[in-house]
């Protein structure tokens, strides 16, 4: 397909189709979107590799989403800007990859994964923007800031990719239909608690937060799946201040800072069909992104969780920076982002401990009971 300059074209995408846009250079690949479309928990995947060549600035991103936004809009300048600054020696080991014309302005580079020295000396500038080395793949844990960039979208919508040789910046507000199929988010004011079920959320932190609640997908069928797509509803709280959230008896499911992962999860069921009481723990399976505790509010004075502060002695290995620029404990389970991080199991498993939360496994951990169907959830 050939775009003409200021031109826009669009190419149709069946959910679940996956694929890439690729550019050419004088016939030879380089930068490419790479896109699955309404994958795992119905997000799209996108990101933006540089991994076999580059000649120009590219950038993929959800219409209307720019947090979303994958690549470095001007890839080619700051390549420019690094090999000015290069040493003799590093010119001339890579040579043979890069590729200048006769004012000595780099056009293109060739297949990173074929040059170690090149990937190297991409790092300095485009390391955590875009795909440079292969990632977590084929036995290999890859690079963090490679894995990142593996980081789902916001649901399931349109894509738009910019090319440019100036800023791939697409423009604000792009003129093009999207189609958004999440649900939309009830934003809860405070609630009155006449004693019914739900949650009392505390803001235990410094700074006012965003909680979204998750209810399970399938729970009525006597299972769960975890849901990464459609929070039934959201608060945000100032530091020190609480609300309560009222919820149906059926729900099953979790409460966490924001919506991106890796984060602590509070998962709870209001009311369960063996005893009627509402059951919750602490997880760090999906990573951890501060403390949290769980307690019961019939009077029976059961709590569980952490409430001091791991993440900031962390070792560098457990560490990953989410998609919002965050950093975080990884995963200890594993998701499509990148297997079970075995520093960050570790560590937990040092710090807090599995009878606290759980790590890895799904026993161990003590569970929270409250007869009256409502817990008390302090987020740290």
């Amino acid at each position: 397909m050939v775009v003409r300059a200021g031109a826009t074209a669009v190419v149709s995408a069946a959910d679940g189709s996956s694929g890439a846009i690729i550019a050419l250079h004088d016939g030879h690949e380089g930068e490419q979107a790479e896109i699955t479309k309404d994958g795992f928990g119905g997000n799209d995947f996108i990101d933006l590799s540089n991994i076999v060549g580059a000649g120009g600035n590219m950038t993929v991103q959800q219409v209307g989403e720019p947090s979303t936004r994958k690549g470095d809009p001007e890839f080619m300048q700051h390549l420019n800007v690094a090999w000015k600054k290069a040493s003799a020696q590093t010119k001339t080991s890579l040579k043979n990859c890069v590729h200048i014309n006769g004012t000595g302005t780099v056009v293109r580079i060739d297949a990173i994964k074929d040059h170690p020295e090149l990937e190297k000396f991409v790092r300095t500038f485009a390391d955590g923007k875009t795909y440079i080395g292969v990632g977590a793949w084929g036995g290999s844990p890859g690079t963090g800031s490679d894995n990142a960039q593996s980081s789902a979208a916001h649901g399931n919508k349109d894509i738009i990719v910019t090319y440019s040789d100036g800023d791939a910046t697409p423009t604000p507000t792009p003129q093009l239909a999207h189609r958004i199929t999440s649900k939309a988010v009830i934003q809860s004011a405070a609630e009155p608690n006449h004693g019914g079920p739900g949650i009392i959320l505390t803001n235990k932190s410094s700074r006012e937060t965003a909680y979204f609640f998750y209810d399970n997908y399938w729970n009525s069928d006597g299972t769960a799946g975890a849901n990464f797509d459609h929070p039934l509803k959201s608060i945000k709280l100032k530091p020190g201040t609480s609300s309560f959230i009222s919820l149906p008896e059926r729900f099953k499911g979790r409460v966490q800072r924001g919506t991106f992962i890796p984060a602590t999860w509070v998962e709870f069921q209001i009311k369960a069909s063996n005893d009627g009481a509402a059951h919750g723990d602490v997880s760090l399976e999906q990573g951890c992104d501060g403390a949290a505790t769980i307690a019961s509010t019939d009077g029976t004075k059961r709590l569980n969780g952490f409430t001091h502060d791991i993440i900031k002695d962390a070792p560098a290995a457990a560490m990953v920076k989410r998609q919002d620029g965050v950093q975080v404990l990884a995963s200890t389970m594993g998701n499509w982002m990148a297997g079970p991080n075995h520093a960050a199991i570790d560590y937990e498993n040092k710090v807090v401990g599995q009878k606290r939360a759980y790590i890895s496994g799904g026993t161990g951990t003590d569970d929270v009971a409250s007869h009256n169907n409502c817990f008390a959830v302090d987020m740290y």
